[in-house]
């Protein structure tokens, strides 16, 4: 059911052909929105779990950044909600212009800021151990490694836009109603698979910082083709629904068209260069701290290099003390085990044998051989 309340109220659903809001004012722009039931559950889902993990985490004495939380939950899932239930979603299927500007907030503003809110990491931090280990297994399996490789990431957030608006997806978000809020929880979802490895924080696979560079680079020019293809293209994108749809007031369906890809193609290249940018500051700043932790590094090896040598010093010095100490004891016994020399001076050997008959005689008679006669 869709309708309206006064000129500027609440739209119960997004419009339908016989059912079309008022003229786009200024003042409906901040005054028109709607009641979308899928966005505000999904809003209301993850922000719950989130706020969950905050709280569990902080009552244990765990800190937790308020930048992360005000990331997470007032810039992501806030501009999701306003991208799904204010002015631009009472619009989103009356004016294609108004659409793209939709597209845009929810394909590349909302994932970058989910993204810094870390959201794995609060999982990781407050979750059981067996569901930690199974997002662990997850985040490191081929699965991961193949989904947030850049260059797969990079080809579906490039091909989704061009497959939703040349084929008849794109009309049959208009005129479904879960197809046209399932259609936004999608653009939310390839444009973080795009964003998370290359801006976000948490841990998962995720390439150098000149790989991130070069696909962010090699993206960029996909906007602007897309965006001029619509601009110039004769023919009204899902030209049943506006045709049927009985606007009467503001641009024609050609003309809010031409406006749609201008919107695409300016606003995707200047997210896309800001990404870019940030990227660049990143890898500077990282290269620093590689720089500071290799010369912590190097200091280090230094400190144990210098460490080493002084002991083999220490060691050597003592051994040669050691050893030094060893010989003066050698010479010492030798000196004192052996005899002393005889004089070979005059009167010498007679002093000898008198000093040897004065023993004998202090001794006593020598005993006299066993049978000796007498």
């Amino acid at each position: 059911m869709s309708g309206s309340v006064g000129d500027a109220g609440v739209f119960l659903a997004h419009a339908t052909p016989g059912n079309v809001p008022p003229e786009l004012t200024p003042i409906r722009l901040l005054t028109g929105w709607v009641f979308e039931p899928i966005p505000i559950l999904v809003a209301m889902f993850f922000g719950g779990l989130y706020l969950y993990g905050v709280h569990k985490l902080r009552a244990r004495g765990d800190s937790w950044s308020r930048w992360r939380s005000f990331s997470f939950l007032g810039l992501g899932l806030g501009t999701f909600l306003i991208a799904t239930e204010s002015a631009l979603a009472a619009y989103d299927t009356v004016l294609l212009s108004v659409h793209m500007v939709q597209h845009m907030v929810l394909a590349m503003i909302t994932p970058i800021f989910l993204a810094l809110g870390a959201p794995i990491t609060l999982a990781l931090r407050t979750l059981p151990a067996k569901w930690r280990n199974r997002l662990n297994a997850l985040l490191h399996s081929r699965y991961a490694k193949v989904v947030t490789f850049p260059a797969f990431a990079g080809f579906i957030f490039v091909l989704n836009p061009f497959a939703l608006y040349f084929t008849p997806w794109y009309e049959l978000t208009l005129r479904n109603t879960f197809m046209h809020d399932m259609n936004h929880v999608h653009f939310v979802m390839i444009g973080c698979m795009w964003f998370w490895p290359l801006l976000g924080l948490d841990p998962m696979p995720r390439a150098s910082h000149p790989m991130r560079l070069l696909a962010v680079f090699a993206t960029l020019p996909f906007h602007a083709w897309l965006g001029i293809a619509i601009m110039s293209s004769s023919n009204v994108l899902a030209g049943d629904w506006y045709d049927n749809l009985g606007r009467d007031w503001g641009a024609s369906p050609l003309s809010d068209q031409g406006t749609a890809g201008g919107i695409l193609w300016g606003s995707g290249d200047i997210i896309g260069l800001l990404v870019f940018l940030v990227l660049f500051v990143q890898w500077a700043k990282a290269s620093e701290r590689e720089a500071v932790r290799e010369d912590r590094r190097l200091d280090r090896l230094e400190l144990i290099e210098a460490g080493r040598k002084a002991r083999e010093e220490r060691l050597a010095r003592e051994a040669a003390e050691a050893e030094a100490a060893g010989a003066d004891v050698s010479a010492g016994a030798e000196t004192a085990g052996n005899p002393v020399p005889k004089s070979t001076l005059p009167g010498d050997s007679a002093r000898t044998e008198e000093a040897d008959s004065a023993v004998r005689v202090a001794g006593g008679p020598e005993p006299r051989p066993t049978g000796a006669a007498e």
